[in-house]
């Protein structure tokens, strides 16, 4: 059975950067045919891809905020991590990682989400 766990920090500052960490279990990340992904969703809003890393360790990103994000991996822990720089309270949401196929791009395992609030 696939799992993942976000970690990180539930409450951060304005124009900090903010740094999870996804904890991999039952595969590994360095598997080929999948997207290690993270995903956020905004009180009252939608899901917003933010960007994965697949097992070649190339990463892609959500061109909105390409310059804001940087997603990075420890394959001996099985772990990737999102940094997310120059918050605003507009970052405000749940963070998610999941695992989706390259092939059909849909996501076959999620983590539970972890609230992230950006207030000074």
């Amino acid at each position: 059975q696939v799992q993942l766990q976000e970690s990180g920090p539930g409450l951060v500052k304005p124009s900090q950067t903010l740094s999870l960490t996804c904890t991999v279990s039952g595969a590994s990340i360095t598997t080929n045919d999948y997207y290690w992904s993270w995903i956020r969703q905004p009180p009252g809003k939608g899901l917003e891809w933010l960007g994965y890393i697949p097992n070649s360790g190339t990463t892609y990103y959500n061109p909105s905020l390409k310059s804001r994000t940087s997603i990075s991996r420890d394959t001996s822990k099985n772990q990737f991590t999102l940094q997310l720089s120059s918050l605003t309270p507009e970052d405000t949401a749940v963070y998610y990682c999941a695992r989706a196929g390259m092939t059909t791009m849909d996501y076959d395992y999620w983590g539970r989400g972890t609230q992230v609030t950006v207030s000074s």
